[in-house]
């Protein structure tokens, strides 16, 4: 029953979906699903970042972008799923921690001379056509800044020992990036006259705007990485073997590089149609996605945190995925969704004049339900956060105290189990009828990346993927229609059933998951249940203070959403709390050749990421 009827602040929406004044539950429905959309919407664009500003790494979160803010910045943070995949490259975990092997980076540096030599044309082809005087300043500026980068890794050749003619041959991976930018000013992607066809400035104009396009992505990843890698730099020590190179990306010159094409694109970009800016959105999308095979075309001979799925072995080993629904998966908390089928049944019924089994079923009407419903979670609320600070009253724990925190957690679990008994005496869960759960669980939108991100490991035979849905909802069958509805039959749902009669609720609920108890031991029982031939890495995804004890009892714990009670009671109880990616370049700094660095459940660690697609990039590299 956690969060219990709580949701985004846009009071407007709420109050225009869940007092509706419905002729039906599927016309109801229908408001329901536009109702989540527009709720993943909200979510999924406050949570996004912006290369420039705060990093990553401090997991702050970033308002929507203003509706006039600059293209760059606009594809940038729309695009954060497909360029965070950078951060979780084998080669970038390593170069970030400092143990890549030389001859890694030697052949990096060789196949960045060839493309950075390419990115010198295209800004020279770019130049040509751009008309504005100040643009083609500005694009002869950033041409000579590639140079200057040139230069620098002249250095390191010379440095180093890289043997050019030796190791420059391009890889397939390169050739396919340089090819699509050299066809972008040329005029061969996006345009359908060659340059030498142009009739007109601004018809020049377009394709240098095509071509800063297809080249900022490039600029801001860098700047980005930069930024994020500095952090990774004793300023007390020398000893970091990839310093140079990442200061040089972390500079204010290259800072100021990076924004600087971002602000050309958009002078480029003023005059254009709403068409053919689609078609820079579409080489920007296109030329961060070459980014990322380039950088995962780099041959690495060495043990890597990342991904997780590349040193499994099926027939040794078996990828166990915990998720918690509510609020990690799901975009709106369950028993939201099932106190409003509830009032709206009882509309209907009430409309319909119910026969006498569904009207011993429905004992109050849509009004006084919907007050029953407000008057429980007001309740709720006021006694969860009594609940939560007479937890924090004992001392705080210096080191992390995981029985200290279980026996807490134990006077959370009578709470919990009491709310529901409330719930269930005032009858507002009788007479659902179980075909309209179905389907509202087959419209449940869950949050971006959650489906595609079990989709991808269930389907890769080579993990033996088994995952597991951890939740307090009321209704299994909820839960079973929203995974169903992406493919995902085959997860296994743990959670509260309804007990029916004749397809309708009797108000009663088989209890199944209640509390932070029931959860970590619906958790034992599963790992100890399964097959003991296999090795078992097991990951737990969750939001709430529900969550704590299974995310602590698995091996790597991931924290997804900002829940402040969650961060509490764990700080409370030595819980340390660290961003998933600066926590990879630490077991990557301990990783060597001979023994990989372990994920051990009972560290007192857990790892916080922003979204589903960082999770995915860590576990699958997808």
């Amino acid at each position: 029953m956690q969060k219990l009827l709580h949701f985004p602040k846009t009071p407007s929406l709420i109050h225009n979906y869940f007092f509706p004044r419905p002729s039906s539950i599927s016309s109801s429905l229908s408001q329901f699903s536009l109702f989540v959309s527009c709720i993943r919407s909200y979510k999924s664009v406050s949570t996004s970042r912006c290369f420039s500003g705060t990093t990553m790494a401090s997991s702050a979160t970033v308002l929507p972008p203003p509706i006039d803010e600059c293209l760059g910045r606009r594809f940038w943070i729309k695009y954060t799923n497909v360029w965070r995949q950078a951060m979780y490259t084998p080669f970038v975990v390593s170069l970030a921690a400092g143990n890549l092997k030389l001859d890694s980076f030697r052949h990096y540096i060789a196949q960045d001379v060839y493309f950075l030599r390419t990115f010198a044309k295209v800004y020279e082809m770019a130049e040509e056509c751009a008309d504005d005087d100040d643009a083609k300043v500005g694009i002869h500026q950033l041409r000579q800044s590639v140079l200057e980068e040139l230069k620098m890794h002249d250095s390191i050749v010379k440095e180093w020992g890289v043997d050019l003619s030796k190791d420059s041959s391009p890889n397939a991976a390169t050739v396919k990036y340089t090819d699509f930018l050299l066809a972008t000013a040329a005029g061969k992607v996006g345009v359908a006259k060659a340059p030498g066809k142009l009739a007109t400035p601004f018809e020049k104009t377009k394709l240098a705007a095509y071509a800063l396009g297809a080249m900022t992505p490039c600029m801001s990843l860098y700047a980005f990485l930069g930024k994020e890698l500095q952090a990774f730099l004793d300023p007390s020590e020398d000893t970091h073997p990839y310093r140079k190179w990442i200061k040089s990306y972390s500079s204010d010159e290259f800072q100021a590089s990076a924004l600087q094409t971002v602000d050309l694109l958009e002078k480029l970009s003023v005059s254009l149609t709403g068409e053919e800016l689609d078609i820079i959105e579409k080489l920007y999308l296109q030329a961060m996605k070459l980014e990322i095979e380039f950088f995962l075309a780099q041959p690495l001979n060495q043990k890597t945190v990342v991904p997780l799925a590349r040193e499994h072995n099926p027939a040794e080993h078996c990828l166990m995925l915990f998720s918690d629904f509510d609020l990690t998966c799901s975009v709106v908390d369950s028993s939201a969704i099932l106190a409003e089928i509830a009032i709206i049944t009882s509309q209907k019924w009430v409309q319909n004049q119910p026969n006498e089994l569904e009207n011993q079923l429905v004992r109050m009407s849509s009004v006084d339900m919907r007050g029953t419903w407000a008057d429980l979670s007001k309740q709720y609320t006021e006694d969860y956060e009594q609940c939560i600070e007479e937890i924090l009253q004992c001392n705080k724990e210096e080191k992390f105290n995981y029985e200290g925190l279980r026996k807490a957690l134990g006077d959370l679990s009578d709470f919990e189990k009491k709310a529901n008994l409330r719930v269930i005496d005032a009858g507002v869960l009788k007479g659902l009828n179980v075909e309209d759960i179905k389907r509202t669980g087959e419209r449940l939108i869950l949050q971006d990346g959650c489906t595609s991100f079990f989709q991808t490991a269930i389907s890769d035979e080579n993990l033996n993927t088994k995952v597991h849905v951890l939740s307090y909802c009321w209704c299994s069958d909820l839960i079973k229609s929203a995974f169903s509805s992406g493919g995902l039959d085959t997860v296994h749902i743990h959670a509260n059933e309804f007990v029916y009669e004749n397809s309708l609720s009797t108000g009663e609920i088989v209890k199944k998951v209640e509390s932070p108890i029931d959860k970590v031991q619906a958790f034992t029982d599963i790992l100890q249940n399964s097959s003991k031939d296999k090795k078992y890495l097991t990951i737990y995804i969750g939001d709430s203070v529900g969550d704590l004890l299974c995310l602590l009892e698995a091996d790597i714990g991931i924290v997804i959403g900002s829940s402040s009670s969650l961060r509490r009671v764990g700080t409370h109880f030595g819980v340390s709390f660290v961003p998933l990616f600066p926590g990879v370049i630490k077991k990557q700094k301990q990783c060597v050749e001979e023994s990989l660095s372990n994920w051990e459940g009972l560290s007192g660690v857990l790892y916080t990421v922003s979204s589903w697609s960082e999770i995915c990039s860590f576990v699958l590299g997808c």
